[in-house]
């Protein structure tokens, strides 16, 4: 159906275009004084009316404005002589000629070439000459009139009917519409000052008028590239086109301002539209959006509704939007929609970025109370098999485990406490690590000197060290004669945990640390999370070794 509509509405304007411009040639032929070449005029204007571009066909004319096209109409017919037709004629082909190149059919740009080229004929051809009185001229108009025009409107006629396509939009610019009609003004009136002053007749005057206009396109032309420096005309015309007349750099810059200053998408929204009715031509609008809705000033019968993803936006202007100005306002609502969907991806990263934290907090608690759990079922074991050798165990790791469990409440109550930040000077850690684990029959070496050593995040530390010997404790289990050794490195703040055992399968080394991976030794998760941790914090957990015999984890400060 819409391709049917398509089709006649085209054809339905070939034929009414073609009959205006046959009723335009009978008013020539019989002459502007003749009896009926008012009527036959006024006709044509009617038919014009019909095929204009300039209203839509859908737009109801008030009275107002249909007065004013008649009263204009009937004092141009009484007035009617070859300089009004002068004028007339070359407004059509200025109209014509700014909406022939719009078309995309090679058919329908050929036909509005040919009416050009018609217009530009019947100008120069026959009513300039009628305008400056050359009877010389008579019988080329009269050939012209009785046999060129009407066979150039009948090849017209033959010419088939191409339907557009759906999405084109034929959209008459003012500006070339302007343009034309200059150079048409001057090819006109720059020839009757070449008969005039130089006495010359009407043909010469015409070429040498053409040859200057050529001339002076040719070094426009050349001028409107940038390669020439300061003198290209592109950037300065480009910067007048972009800004029509509107406050775009100062409503860029409010924008920008808005952009930083407002978080939540909604309210950047609600600043923004703000400045947007600033806008002389907007006197309202209204948005809908994901985050909301919202009104602003007054509404009228003029709106344009546009839309960038998810945010419609509907702009109540004074008077009916040109095409050029609806290019501007779909620039505007491009930007905001760019800078709204950049504010709702901020939003989105700022969720993201929280979960993550507090899952990473959790998967750290998580693993701090499992660490206890076996230090807590290691003291257990020992009470139940050795209760002699239990009692001075207990005595010594008893405080150590109630400092750990007052911790690990702590951080329960407040996850983003200031406990994990807090730092503890590594000679003491590791005295206090060395206490916590000496009945696990783990080996101790200590290196770097004994001066004063530096301070540590005693969490990260904690979590690190917990981590990787209670995974070397449960190896050991599986490997009874696996032997465990804990080094620390004080000058360059390295701790590296190491066994005797089988090497890690080299596809879960190689992405150890770097992800989850489930595991029957828990060589997974709590790692990866005390990694993390670790990156946070300014170190580095390596799997250093992974061989037979030498496996080898290492935390050690990466270098700033």
């Amino acid at each position: 159906m819409v391709t049917q509509f398509s089709a006649q509405s085209a054809r339905s304007s070939r034929w009414v275009s073609l009959a205006m411009l046959v009723l335009l040639h009978a008013a020539f032929w019989l002459g502007v004084d003749h009896m009926w070449a008012r009527p036959l005029l006024l006709a044509h204007l009617g038919l014009f009316l019909i095929w204009q571009p300039l209203w839509r066909s859908e737009t109801r004319l008030s009275w107002g404005n249909s007065l004013f096209i008649l009263g204009v109409s009937l004092a141009a017919l009484s007035w009617l002589n070859w300089w009004l037709m002068a004028f007339w004629v070359g407004g059509l082909f200025a109209l014509v000629g700014a909406r022939a190149f719009s078309f995309y059919a090679r058919w329908q740009r050929i036909y509005h070439l040919l009416v050009m080229a018609y217009l530009l004929a019947v100008l120069l051809l026959h009513i300039a000459p009628q305008m400056f009185n050359l009877p010389a001229f008579e019988e080329v108009t009269h050939n012209l009139m009785n046999v060129a025009l009407p066979l150039m409107l009948l090849l017209m006629a033959l010419i088939p009917v191409e339907r557009e396509k759906p999405d084109s939009v034929q959209a008459i610019d003012f500006f070339y519409v302007l343009l034309l009609f200059t150079l048409l003004t001057v090819l006109v009136l720059g020839t009757l000052a070449f008969m005039t002053l130089n006495q010359v007749g009407y043909l010469d005057a015409l070429l040498r008028t053409v040859f200057f206009i050529a001339v002076a396109l040719l070094i426009l032309g050349a001028l409107w590239h940038t390669d020439f420096g300061p003198f290209g005309l592109q950037t300065s015309f480009s910067r007048y086109v972009l800004s029509i007349g509107t406050p775009l750099e100062v409503w860029l810059k409010q924008l920008a301002a808005d952009a930083q200053l407002e978080l939540s998408p909604r309210e950047f929204l609600e600043s923004a539209t703000e400045h947007m009715l600033e806008m002389p031509w907007v006197v309202g609008m209204a948005w809908i959006s994901a985050e909301g809705h919202g009104t602003l000033g007054n509404a009228s019968q003029h709106r344009v509704e546009l839309a960038d993803e998810d945010l419609n936006i509907t702009l109540f202007s004074r008077q009916s939007v040109a095409p050029t100005v609806l290019l501007h306002m779909r620039l505007l609502v491009q930007v905001l929609g760019y800078f709204y969907q950049a504010k709702r991806r901020e939003q989105h990263l700022r969720e993201i970025t929280r979960q993550q934290a507090i899952y990473e907090t959790g998967a750290r608690l998580t693993h701090d109370l499992k660490n206890m759990l076996q230090s807590l079922f290691a003291l257990a074991s020992i009470a139940q098999s050795e209760p002699a050798r239990a009692q001075p165990i207990l005595q010594q790791q008893l405080p150590v485990l109630s400092q750990r469990i007052e911790t690990l409440l702590g951080k329960l109550k407040a996850p983003a406490s200031a406990a994990e930040s807090r730092e503890i000077e590594l000679a003491s850690w590791w005295e206090e690590l060395c206490q916590r684990y000496q009945h696990r029959e783990i080996e101790w070496r200590v290196t770097g000197g004994s001066e004063q050593s530096a301070s540590i995040p005693a969490a990260m530390f904690d979590c690190v060290a917990d981590n990787l010997i209670e995974n070397a404790v449960n190896k050991r289990l599986r490997e009874p004669s696996l032997r465990i050794q804990v080094s620390l490195d004080i000058s360059s703040l390295t701790l590296s945990v190491s066994d005797n055992g089988s090497a890690i399968p080299s596809g879960y080394a190689q992405k150890l640390l770097r992800t989850v991976m489930p595991s029957e030794d828990g060589l997974g998760v709590g790692l990866y999370q005390a990694a993390r941790w670790a990156q946070q914090a300014g170190y580095q957990l390596t799997l250093k070794e992974n061989k037979a015999n030498q496996v080898q984890f290492e935390l050690k400060q990466q270098p700033k």
